[in-house]
């Protein structure tokens, strides 16, 4: 909590210097991948992987959704240092510090099983996507508790196909054994996987349903999830000296 109080001062700063010019808020958001990114860098147990960031450009607008593991992600998925907004649930913009950033940012809050809100969350992310922010969503909706990626909602592929934007799939593993779900257990060395994957175009999944588009990003996602799991594995069994080494920044598919 202290971090946050010191990390929020510059956040409020950097907010009223660029409020005369910077609408979507490029800026804060760059800063806030900092603030996030951070704590991944400096908790001595966990090793950060991303890999793909050839796959996401910074000058185009997506919709971009990953699996959920853990509460961990969302630290993770600021090393991305890419323009988004974050779809979160309306309890977390409640948290002092962190939450006032989100809406220093201008997320996008959601009342999980709120229908009325669902529906303001869909039009604040279109409206979002048509000024030029990429929208990012866990289109699980909830954690995983097994690291198993569950069934997709429909509301990042509605969204995809209504304003025909690319979709940026991104598999997230190790974080359900680094910080698992009810638990803030975080012993042992643990790589924490954040694989980019190639976008998928409109064309791709135009004369597809919103279900099938969702079924087929899931299995994308899913099969990808399941390989890095593999990976790790793999690198553990071959000794410590592979797990601590953080030269391994860039993984091989």
């Amino acid at each position: 909590m202290i971090t946050c109080a010191v990390f929020f001062i510059p956040a409020v700063t950097i907010w009223l210097i660029t409020l005369p010019f910077d609408k979507r808020k490029v800026i804060q958001q760059q800063y806030t991948c900092f603030w996030g990114a951070f704590y991944t860098w400096c908790f001595p147990f966990w090793r950060v992987r991303v890999t793909g960031r050839k796959n996401i450009s910074r000058n185009k607008t997506y919709v971009i959704v990953s699996n959920h593991q853990s509460q961990l992600d969302i630290l993770l998925a600021f090393n991305l240092f890419k323009h988004f907004k974050w779809v979160s649930k309306a309890e977390i913009f409640n948290l002092p510090f962190v939450g006032w950033n989100m809406y220093l940012n201008r997320y996008v809050r959601l009342v999980r099983g709120d229908k009325e809100s669902i529906e303001k969350m869909m039009a604040t992310c279109e409206e979002r996507l048509r000024e030029g922010s990429s929208v990012y969503i866990c289109p699980e909706g909830t954690r995983s508790h097994d690291g198993k990626v569950k069934k997709f909602k429909p509301g990042a592929f509605v969204l995809a196909h209504k304003l025909k934007l690319p979709i940026v799939p991104i598999a997230i593993s190790g974080t359900s054994v680094a910080l698992p779900k009810y638990s803030m257990n975080t012993s042992g060395i643990h790589n924490l996987y954040l694989d980019i994957m190639p976008e998928v175009p409109y064309e791709k999944f135009a004369a597809l349903s919103v279900e099938e588009t969702s079924d087929m990003v899931r299995g994308i996602i899913s099969k990808r999830v399941e390989e890095l799991a593999a990976m790790d594995k793999r690198l553990k069994s071959k000794g410590p000296d592979l797990v601590r080494d953080n030269s391994l920044d860039e993984l091989s598919a």
